[in-house]
């Protein structure tokens, strides 16, 4: 039930009877806290169409709805907001509607189908912190829209090919001495990750020795043995050469296995993996298409551009002079590949890094030139980068922050702060064990999470798993207590727990507040699929667990004055924890049933 809905029918009768003819905009808003009342409608908004004194207008509507609407108790009115209140019947009502309604929150089918791309990792070297946050908001954004009614494809592109891959192929092949995952007890996308670091040692190593014989600083990164050797595998394997690519297929394998176990840790998933080896060549024929259309046009040299300039951009280069593709060739043809292996998909979400904004504003508007209609639906999901205290991350040096090894610093901490705590001696070593990863993780994740997609992030891990305030933690600690109260009520009050008699019952302000706040899930999910933003949802949960303690501290749920009351604050605590373990899981977070 939501207020609006009546409350906009009742209004726009009043305003026919006092200003007959008169089309009137109805417009409402959530009433100030600091202001009476649980929703406000906004006089001045009239005063367009209307002539009048604001306050008068509203206390004519006011008196109107408090004689008229049976859910309205009260109102006032400030300068131009009408602010309405609602009586205990309109809530009672509400939270029958809410403990009735099957998956509450979750919106029926729309019908409409979209694709998210997220991770899309290189084969170089493991998942670090900025793939975290990446992987983070591609599983999160993709279970919103889910739960606002879409059908979601959830894919990846693997950049399994290129320079990068060859040189860390090219340093094992030199120094690795037959190393393996299995020999090494190393996960495989670190072992090439390391090889990445080596190829880069030795190569400066090299630049040195050649700035020493008097070559320039270009030289001398052109010319070093090792980047020409990584160069001459990489033509090796576009030949096809049967060793590279066995090597190719060796080393690859070692990190998608690597990755398949980081991927289990974040508990993230792909509908359907695509590889840069299988779509580089793509595009080249839709070039040639575009070509013809006049979408592109060509340079005496051969090479293939498209001119932008009229929409703020420059020329962009889509086909070099010998043929080959570039990036955005291989993006272009990608796109239409995915289309057309999803013909369902009205649009996708690439979930990428907000340097690459210029190349996605490019790649759009191109695909809308070539003429495909779901272009429009396009949407670049640009995220801001993660830094720690510490300083930034250079994969190439090896100082990146490993995914794999945060993730078991989160849990390290989590036990840390939870033993400090002293609350789980009665655990089993291995439900502590699966409490310190949920607790970890639910840290991890929410700290990211509850940022705003396009904001920079300082990662703080100590911070993340703090017990108090906006954190993952305080989140699972609050679903944990209502378990507790949920156990407690059902060993000492099942009998009464069979009936829902809230009919007649008047509400203190908490459980108001906890209500209101808990019929705000539905739009909240829908808010957040439509900004794809996961943070909207993460902080709605906070707000929810923050209204829930203060009903906690300010009312007794099982030593309540009645039966009827009793139940009643047990049903509601009981529904706010299906919420909390609903919103949580939009983020990929779980709650812990004790901590």
């Amino acid at each position: 039930m939501k207020a609006e809905n009546f409350l906009r029918i009742a209004v726009t009768q009043a305003l026919e009877e006092f200003f007959p003819g008169a089309n009137v905009p109805v417009e409402f808003q959530a009433t100030r806290k600091d202001f009476e009342g649980d929703i406000t409608l906004v006089i001045f908004a009239m005063l367009k169409v209307i002539k009048g004194s604001p306050e008068a207008i509203g206390n004519q509507i006011g008196a109107h709805l408090v004689a008229h609407v049976p859910e309205v108790s009260a109102y006032n009115v400030v300068k131009g907001f009408l602010n309405i209140s609602l009586n205990d019947s309109f809530y009672i009502s509400a939270f029958q509607e809410i403990t009735s309604a099957r998956d509450f929150g979750v919106a029926a089918p729309t019908g409409r189908a979209l694709m998210v791309e997220y991770s899309s990792p290189n084969t170089n070297k493991p998942l670090h912190l900025g793939h975290i946050r990446n992987n983070l908001l591609g599983y999160s954004v993709s279970e919103i829209l889910k739960a606002a009614g879409h059908k979601v494809y959830k894919t990846q592109i693997i950049n399994d090919r290129g320079i990068h891959i060859c040189k860390s192929m090219w340093a094992w092949q030199t120094y690795g001495q037959g190393e393996t995952p299995e020999s090494t007890g190393l996960k495989g996308d670190k072992l090439v990750g390391n090889y990445y670091v080596k190829f880069d040692q030795v190569y400066k190593e090299q630049q040195k020795e050649l700035l020493s014989q008097g070559r320039t600083q270009e030289q001398a990164e052109a010319e070093a043995p090792a980047i020409l050797a990584a160069k001459e595998m990489l033509r090796q394997w576009e030949q096809g050469d049967p060793d590279v690519v066995a090597l190719w297929k060796t080393m690859n394998q070692w990190v998608y296995d690597g990755f398949e176990q980081t991927y289990s840790k974040l508990g993230v998933d792909f509908d359907k993996n695509y590889f840069e080896s299988d779509t580089y060549l793509l595009g080249k024929k839709d070039i040639e298409h575009g070509l013809a259309q006049g979408v592109f046009y060509q340079k005496e040299d051969g090479s293939v551009w498209c001119d932008l300039t009229d929409q703020g951009l420059d020329q962009k280069l889509v086909l070099r002079s010998d043929g080959t593709s570039v990036y955005m060739t291989q993006d272009i043809g990608t796109a239409i590949q995915r289309m057309s292996d999803y013909p369902d998909a009205n649009g996708m979400i690439y979930t990428v890094g907000n340097e690459q904004d210029y190349h996605f504003k490019v790649l759009f508007l191109i695909l809308s030139r070539l003429g495909y209609v779901w272009a429009q639906n396009l949407y670049h999901l640009s995220y801001g980068m993660v830094d720690l205290p510490s300083g930034k991350m250079k994969s190439r040096e090896g100082t990146v922050v490993d995914a794999d090894d945060l993730i078991d610093q989160m849990e390290q901490t989590a036990q840390e702060i939870t033993e400090n705590l002293g609350k789980i001696e009665a655990l089993s070593k291995q439900e502590k064990t699966d409490l310190f990863k949920t607790i970890g993780l639910g840290a991890l994740k929410y700290y990211i999470l509850k940022v705003d997609p396009k904001k920079r992030i300082l990662f703080n891990p100590e911070e993340s798993v703090d017990f108090q305030g906006n954190t993952g933690p305080f989140i699972q600690y609050a679903y944990a207590r209502i378990q507790s109260i949920l156990r407690k009520a059902h060993q000492e009050h099942s009998s009464l727990l069979s009936e829902k008699p809230f009919e007649n019952l008047t509400l203190t302000d908490k459980e108001r507040a906890l209500i209101k706040t808990l019929m705000q899930y539905p739009d909240k999910i829908q808010e957040a699929a439509a900004a794809y933003s996961p943070a909207l949802v993460a902080n709605f949960t906070y707000d929810l667990v923050k209204e829930f303690n203060a009903f906690y501290q300010n009312v007794s749920i099982l030593g309540a004055e009645d039966n009827s009351l009793l139940c009643f604050r047990v049903y509601l605590a009981d529904m706010v924890g299906q919420v909390i373990k609903s919103s949580c899981a939009l983020l990929g977070i779980e709650v812990p049933h004790q901590m």
